[in-house]
């Protein structure tokens, strides 16, 4: 068969929180038995080890099509899910953006963020390559991390100097928390948090680097107090200084800081960081997958933070999300530093194969798609979709395309 028309024919995917479980397909594979177009059945399963408190969840979607390809995603809950897959039971696989356009359009209030991992693991496999490959092909070699909780080696000065020997590039910390019961006295956080800071800023070392979580908990001038406190040391970046409701308010803090600024996990669409990355008032995005909605969102995140030099420091999320933004930033050429738990590497058991780490960095792989495997039985199936559901109508320009309804 020809490339132009095995092109034409495979099954591509790219959602969010979907996904695809079966064992990704060879080039020859590919080439002798073309992918159908076809969604047939979404399945959501529940991960035991997603954290409660992060709604970012760990949970597995799996999108399947009609030739036997499925997708692996990650995100999400059962109820949006459910929304999302009935709204593309039956639509080409292919057409990532468009099925995009459909599960954000295609209730009266978009469904939810998780969209479209599974789906460019689709593609990837039916193609035969890597995700990073249909995104322009990487711009590094590797993708280097800084980590958050590394587990402790005494003091926190010894803690942050193993960290750097391990091979991050940086050590994260937090301001510091108040006694057990009780309050949170700002004041008194700024000083303890300062002490800390100094540090870790003598652990890491002149060939070190380092990084705090403001944690969004102060008021403005506690945080202003803080960031200029901390100015001397060289922090990388100083994390979500202030609460995320109101983005104008880094028109101000802006004025007053000076220390680079990282913004943005708690954002979801491009339309909620564009004002800051324009406006150049932070220094780094955090937004992150899958709570952008899948990889078609955040490349155009991407191009804007590109344009505006604005560099990426993506929030951590769960494994197949994680494995997939190492396409993503792989394939970015601005400043990039990912976010690694711990000492990084811990395995998942419903997982056999997923993100390729050591000595403290990324490294980009050429398994097809997201290069992730998946093994069901340590999870639980919640909900399995195979009809299609889509109650309101959406209206199409002349040439196909979407606008509302």
């Amino acid at each position: 068969m020809e490339r132009r028309s095995f092109l034409k024919s495979a099954t591509l995917g790219g959602a969010g929180a979907l996904a695809v479980g079966s064992p990704a397909p060879t080039h020859a594979y590919a080439a002798e038995k073309p992918l159908g177009t076809k969604i047939t059945r979404v399945r959501f399963y529940r991960n035991p080890r997603s954290p409660a408190h992060f709604n970012q969840s760990f949970h597995i979607v799996t999108v399947e099509t009609d030739q036997g390809v499925t997708g692996i995603g990650e995100g999400g809950s059962p109820d949006t899910v459910k929304q999302c897959a009935g709204m593309i039971i039956g639509e080409d696989a292919s057409r990532i953006d468009h099925l995009w356009q459909i599960m954000f359009r295609g209730m009266f209030y978009p469904a939810g963020r998780e969209k479209d991992l599974a789906l460019w693991d689709i593609k990837g496999k039916a193609l035969g390559v890597p995700v990073f490959e249909m995104l322009g092909g990487l711009s590094r070699d590797h993708v280097e991390c800084y980590s958050t909780g590394f587990p402790g080696r005494g003091s926190l000065k010894e803690t942050a100097r193993a960290c750097i020997e391990a091979g991050f590039r940086a050590f994260r910390w937090a301001t510091a928390d108040p006694g057990k019961g009780e309050p949170f006295n700002s004041h008194k956080a700024v000083r303890k948090t300062f002490d800390e800071c100094q540090e870790i800023r003598e652990g890491v070392g002149p060939e070190g680097d380092w990084a705090l979580d403001f944690h969004t908990r102060f008021d403005f001038p506690d945080a202003v107090r803080l960031a200029t406190l901390i100015e001397p040391l060289e922090p990388y970046f100083a994390e979500d200084l202030v609460r995320s409701e109101d983005p104008g308010v880094y028109r101000e803090l802006r004025e007053h800081v000076k220390v680079p600024i990282a913004v943005g996990e708690q954002f979801g669409s491009k339309w909620d960081v564009r004002w800051l990355i324009e406006n150049q008032l932070i220094d780094y995005s955090r937004v992150t997958l899958p709570n952008v909605g899948g990889i078609t969102e955040y490349i155009k995140i991407l191009a804007l933070a590109e344009t505006h030099y604005v560099g990426l420091i993506p929030h951590f999320t769960g494994p197949v999300a994680e494995a997939a933004l190492v396409h993503c930033c792989g394939a970015f050429s601005g400043p990039v530093m990912m976010e690694m738990l711990g000492a990084g590497g811990e395995s998942q058991p419903h997982l056999p194969v997923c993100y390729d780490f050591k000595n403290g960095k990324m490294w980009p792989n050429r398994r097809p798609g997201l290069g992730v495997e998946l093994d069901t039985k340590p999870l639980e199936l919640l909900a399995e979709i195979t009809e299609q559901f889509r109650p309101v109508p959406i209206f199409h320009r002349p040439d196909g395309s979407f606008t509302n309804w």
